[in-house]
């Protein structure tokens, strides 16, 4: 019974390591093809890191959301990560695949204005770790936005990640 669940843990955390790469480097991505400063992403780029591995391996994060906050105040592009649980994946064999498609998205973004500024958000699903940098917010509305779903970003064993763009 040890082994079991030294194993399930093992296998959790590759999943949560790989899950949060996948995550964090596309909105990374997103962010310089929309032409948005990504000082702040980088300068955090640890602290968040550890938060959304943390979540994804406790099981208790719903998605991660990037809202783009531009100088008129509107909120547009809205980007969110689902992340879903199973009881298996197909582990990183598609991640060629799905980082070609993630790049021929990203090459249909309408850029934004200059000045724009971006938000990371987590929605839970359950119960979660407190980590630092991290506070209770609100999400912007996305009433009127339209969807966009490019599927799936990211699978391993026992999780993975989407990706849907609401304009």
């Amino acid at each position: 019974m040890a082994t079991t669940t030294s194993t399930t843990t093992h296998t959790r955390t590759n999943t949560a390591v790989y899950l949060t790469d996948v995550i964090l480097g596309a909105i990374g991505d997103i962010l310089a093809q929309l032409g948005i400063d990504t000082t702040r992403l980088y300068a955090d780029w640890e602290q968040d890191e550890k938060a959304i591995k943390r979540w994804i391996e406790e099981e208790s994060l719903k998605q991660v959301v990037v809202e783009c906050h531009q100088p008129s105040g509107k909120v547009a592009p809205i980007i969110e990560f689902p992340v879903g649980y199973e009881t298996s994946g197909l582990g990183d064999a598609s991640f060629t695949a799905q980082r070609a498609q993630l790049a021929r998205f990203r090459a249909k973004l309408a850029s934004v204005p200059s000045g724009t500024t971006f938000g990371l958000i987590c929605t839970y699903r359950s119960a979660h770790t407190t980590m630092p940098g991290w506070s209770p917010t609100s999400r912007a509305s996305t009433d009127g936005l339209q969807a966009l779903n490019f599927g799936t970003l990211g699978s391993a064993p026992d999780a993975s990640a989407s990706l849907r763009l609401l304009r």
